[in-house]
């Protein structure tokens, strides 16, 4: 191995290249708070496909292809019938978003390419580049829309009804604006093992890597997600005449429930467990009256099922406790329980490798984010690479990565890449 990270070492990655592409990528749907807003279907959106479209053709030479989803494929001709390693990741953002969530994975693949083609180095799988569509929530309610498509998570009957919350647009009508037709979207379904490899490069969206002062971490797993809708009904009575000991306040009792999930986290065997209330909606919601409803999310975040279980069990009991002393009735619908999504082993290690070989430690992390990895990881070899967050800020305008761990971690992709076209069938 140490004679291959020194062959792999001549090829170096121009990371000024690379950063001017992020900051022009990064100008488009900007916001006068700083933040960005490139949401799926936007006319950010619109602009920023324009332009990855016209990078990957004018810059790389690249044949470009949206398919029926909407998601942006790059490729060079293919010379031999090896399946392809796929690069790439989302260029959307959340609203008031930052410019490095999903567009660093989208614009460091490019730069690998572009690096493999300058110094003539021929693979023997061929190198596609893809950006995905609608990875982050958005106002159509579905996330991660283009790799369930490509999955089979989603397909044309499912598709055909959704709508913008807001407008009331189809979103037939959505991926036509941005290139795609819902009509054809049975042709963008991947077939299992058509893929050699898939790739991703990601910030961290937590502080791991930035408190360690490392820059990189191969992931080995991609958290499960589990929610339910928790809804409390109390009684509804007036604020100025109804006792304490006569009231049935279901607010009250919502504020004990939040701590409680609270309390899973501060569970030491519970270490790993995310556990957060997100949303409450109280009704009547007026106030001079007692809350006689609230409806919680719950939103539940562990890779180990054994882990989930002992937190819903802890839950079970503290909710019981509630209710009883509290005189109320709480009632529990879960709405999602998504498997956790193992990185594949072969990826893993090519990762840990290749930082190896870039000076790096062999650092290994489970991604407590949901990412478009996840549903690639369905029908072939997928990984991903973390790269350092400042302060672990995300989904915000505060929302950074140094140059310096840029640098590395498009580097580390790059050998990985070789590593892989050498390892894999």
């Amino acid at each position: 191995m140490e004679n291959t990270a020194k062959t792999e070492s001549l090829y170096k990655i121009k990371c000024s290249r690379l950063m001017q592409r992020l900051q022009e990528l990064g100008k488009i749907g900007r916001n006068d708070a700083g933040g960005i807003d490139r949401q799926l279907a936007s006319p950010a959106d619109i602009i920023a496909r324009k332009w990855l479209i016209n990078c990957w053709q004018e810059k790389l030479g690249l044949t470009v292809k949206v398919d029926p989803i909407a998601n942006i494929w790059g490729s060079l001709p293919m010379h031999n019938k090896r399946k392809p390693i796929v690069l790439g990741s989302h260029h959307d953002t959340v609203p008031n978003g930052g410019m490095f969530d999903g567009a660093l994975g989208v614009i460091l693949a490019t730069e690998v390419m572009q690096t493999l083609q300058e110094n003539s180095v021929e693979l023997r799988h061929p190198l596609k580049l893809v950006s995905f569509t609608g990875e982050e929530p958005n106002s159509f309610s579905v996330s991660t829309l283009g790799t369930k498509v490509l999955s089979g998570r989603l397909g044309p009957t499912e598709l055909a009804v959704i709508r913008d919350r807001n407008t009331g647009e189809s979103l037939q009508s959505a991926i036509v604006r941005l290139g795609g037709n819902l009509t054809d979207v049975s042709k963008a379904r991947l077939q299992p093992d058509c893929l050699a490899a898939f790739l991703e490069c990601h910030i961290e969206q937590g502080r791991h890597l930035f408190d360690q002062q490392e820059a990189v971490a191969a992931v080995t797993c991609i958290t499960g997600i589990y929610r339910e809708i928790i809804t409390i009904s109390g009684e509804s009575n007036h604020a100025g005449t109804t006792r304490l000991g006569d009231r049935r306040d279901a607010l009250t009792a919502a504020a004990e429930v939040c701590l409680a999930v609270e309390d899973i986290m501060r569970s030491p065997e519970l270490e790993e467990v995310s556990a957060t209330v997100g949303r409450i909606v109280v009704k009547p919601n007026a106030s001079n009256i007692i809350p006689g409803e609230a409806i919680l999310t719950l939103d539940l975040r562990t890779a180990e099922v054994q882990k989930k279980g002992q937190a819903l069990a802890q839950l079970d009991k503290a909710v019981a406790e509630i209710a009883r002393r509290r005189q109320i009735r709480i009632e529990r619908s879960m709405n999602l329980d998504q498997a956790e999504m193992p990185m594949d082993p072969i990826i893993i290690e090519a990762l840990s490798d290749a930082a190896e070989a870039n000076g790096e430690k062999k650092r290994n992390l489970v991604s407590m984010a949901g990412h478009d990895a996840a549903n690639m990881a369905r029908i072939t070899r997928a990984g991903m690479i973390f790269v350092q967050s400042v302060d672990g800020y995300s989904h915000c305008p505060q929302e950074y990565t140094n140059e310096a761990e840029i640098a590395k971690a498009a580097q580390v992709m790059l050998n990985a890449v070789l590593l892989l076209d050498r390892r894999l069938d």
